[in-house]
Formats: structure tokens, sequence, C-alpha cells
């Protein structure tokens, strides 16, 4: 089947006001893209952040008539709102499935390896743990994700006890089980987050090893290891729950911050008794990993 797709350029302000008419129009689907590789890295909980300058685009069964709707969105807008107007006609592909052309077997500290179905990698002394792209973030694609593997795979884990805090695809609390860990707990505040983990466990063998929870849902506890991937603003709000779910002595591994945000993490853990290693950095994303050397995080 193919599809008219219409694309437009316009603001920040405008954007979502257009996306809501073309639906009004009979949009199939509506969605966002950048027009001018402006980074976007930490929106607030809850926030959806569109760029300053948003391509809109916008997706239509071919019995439409695109002239009438162009008509229409032209009445509605002003014209120097509205930027690089430009008609497709595209033909389905099976999306679920394009990934594949780019998704390829990697390895980590040369004892983890991370692939796709049908194209896992066994090689004495590593793992190998199965991960289709899906419904959650972490493919280990990422360098955030993948600071945070190059950690587990290049540490201890046997009958350790782990907190994968922010869990997305449940991918850190399923290499931390296949490597040695004794149970890892997965926390994510996305239901499909949960469901995506349980359906990773499953699909690796380690579900009876993996408990999913809901913070709500979540009764604290302390862990040998708490990973937390997830980003500065909300890692900083959190650093006393966080770090108090670390046990004396226990490791804390954060990741899902930039650079410049390093210190002011640093400084909020530091409050909490957490001492850290040197940061490690990969690309502009960075990872710290430290000790917890009291029991009790100051109010």
């Amino acid at each position: 089947m193919a599809w008219h797709q219409i694309s437009v350029i316009t603001t920040e302000n405008t954007a979502p006001q257009l996306a809501d008419f073309f639906d009004s129009l009979g949009a199939v689907s509506v969605t966002y893209m950048d027009a001018e590789d402006e980074p976007v890295y930490e929106p607030a909980i809850g926030e959806t952040k569109i760029w300053s300058n948003t391509q809109v685009i916008a997706l239509y069964e071919l019995d439409i008539d695109t002239t009438q709707i162009k008509t229409a969105v032209l009445a509605q807008f002003k014209a120097d709102e509205l930027h690089d107007w430009l008609e497709e006609t595209i033909d389905d592909q099976e999306w679920e499935l394009a990934w594949m052309e780019f998704y390829k077997p990697m390895k980590f500290a040369d004892r983890v390896w991370v692939c796709p179905t049908d194209q896992e990698q066994r090689e004495e002394g590593t793992v190998c743990l199965t991960l289709d792209p899906g419904l959650a973030f972490g493919t280990g694609t990422h360098p955030t994700t993948a600071l945070c593997l190059e950690w587990l795979a290049s540490h201890d884990l046997t009958d350790k006890v782990v907190i994968d805090y922010g869990c997305g695809s449940g991918i850190l609390a399923v290499a931390a089980v296949l490597l040695g860990a004794k149970i890892a707990h997965a926390v994510d505040i996305d239901p499909q987050a949960i469901t995506a983990t349980e359906s990773n466990a499953l699909k690796n063998g380690v579900a009876d090893k993996i408990i999913r929870y809901l913070p709500e849902q979540f009764t604290p506890l302390q862990a040998d290891i708490v990973l937390a991937n997830i980003l500065a603003k909300p890692l900083i709000e959190m650093a006393t729950d966080i770090s108090a779910l670390v046990a004396p002595q226990g490791t804390l591994v954060l990741s899902g911050i930039l650079a410049e945000q390093a210190q002011s993490v640093i400084e909020a853990y530091q409050q909490c008794n957490i001492v850290f290693e040197p940061i490690k950095q990969q690309e502009d994303w960075i990872r710290l990993n430290g000790t917890k050397l009291l029991s009790v995080c100051p109010e």
C-alpha cells in the first residue's frame, strides 16, 4: 500500500497547532522531525520537546485530495509560518524489520555480546544478550547504555543483588543476570518499559531472576550494585533516594549525563557519601561510578 506524505517546516509554537490541523483533516499519522539538527537532551518529565524549526510530517491515504489539504492549511496559517512544503507518494514498508539494516551485534569489554535475533554470537568466555528494538529505550547503541554495559562486563557480578533504576528495555538488568548476578530489580515509570523488560528477560531465559516494578510498586531495598541510566536532572533530584538503595561499600553507576553536567551530579551524590572514580566519557556523554562509604545519607 502507498501513502501521500506531506511535510512542512514551521516554528516551535506553530508545530502543535499544525499537527492538530492535519489530524482534523484526516491524517493517518502526524510526526515531528528536527529541521536543523538541533539537539534536545533533557526535556522535563511529561514534556514533549519540539525544536525551534520543526518539520511536521502528515501521512494520508491515497484517495485524499492533497490540493484541498494545502488550500485549507494556507487558509488557516500565515504564509510566513510555513516553509518547504513537500508532497510525496511513499510505499509501505515492513517498518518493524527496517532497523535490521543498521542494528548489528555489538561486543562490550570482550565479555558481553548484544545481538538482534538470529544474529547471536556464541564465543567462549562471553555471554550473549538477545535484544531487538522495541517499545522502550535501550539497545546498547547509545553511548549512555554502552558505558553501563562496559562497566558491567568489566566486573565480577557473581551472586550480586542489582537494582536497575530506570530500566527502559531491561538491557542492563538482563546483562547483569547473564553475567552472574543473583537477582536484578528493574524499576521504571513507563509501563511499556516494564513490558519490554519482561519480554527481554523471557527471551534471554532469565525471567525468574528479574523482578519488575513501577515506582509505586517498588519497596526500597539495598543492593550491591545500583544502576541508574536516566538523565542528569532526575538523577540530581533523586540523589537521596537513589543513594539510599546502595548498600554500604556497594557500587553506584550513573549514566545519561552530559560532560558539562558531571560536576553537578557529582556534588549531589557526594553529599550522600558516594566517592566516585575517574569519569568515563564516550562522545558527549559520561558515566560516573563510585562506592558508598556510609549507610546513611544526610538530610
